[in-house]
């Protein structure tokens, strides 16, 4: 089973890290981003996880669309035994989307029903905070 949700995103002014370190730092609190918006998603609380993604994000797809997908395609997946982290990659640039700052950050999840690789991607905002602007069960 495949799931895509939207990830087409602004084309904003974004600030663009000067040295490794800086883009260590922004891997980082991308990460911790998706990690704290998974956990909505976790709780069920698709509707909170819809309104804490990315502006790109929102204007994609509608609070409505992301419930009905999130409950027909996650929720069946059940409660997550155990979540581990493959790899976090930043980039400036996704196929189909404008340049910008994202982190790619994959998962492999264990959910009740199966095992599964989740794709996260966080991007930075216009305000500097990193929003999840799409995500992946494959």
């Amino acid at each position: 089973m495949r799931f895509a949700a939207a990830v087409l995103l602004s084309t904003a002014a974004l600030i663009q890290p000067a040295s490794a370190q800086d883009t260590s730092a922004a891997t980082q609190a991308a990460t911790t981003a998706a990690q704290t918006w998974l956990a909505t998603v976790d709780d069920a609380k698709y509707e909170d996880s819809w309104s804490q993604g990315a502006a790109a994000f929102r204007s994609a797809v509608t609070g409505q669309q992301w419930n009905d997908a999130m409950r027909a395609v996650r929720a069946p997946l059940g409660a997550v035994k155990s979540r581990k982290l493959l790899a976090a990659q930043y980039t400036r640039k996704l196929p189909g989307a404008p340049e910008g700052e994202y982190v790619v950050v994959q998962y492999l999840t264990e959910f009740a029903a199966r095992t599964a690789t989740e794709t996260v991607t966080p991007m930075r905002e216009a305000d500097g905070s990193w929003k999840v602007s799409g995500y992946y069960i494959q």
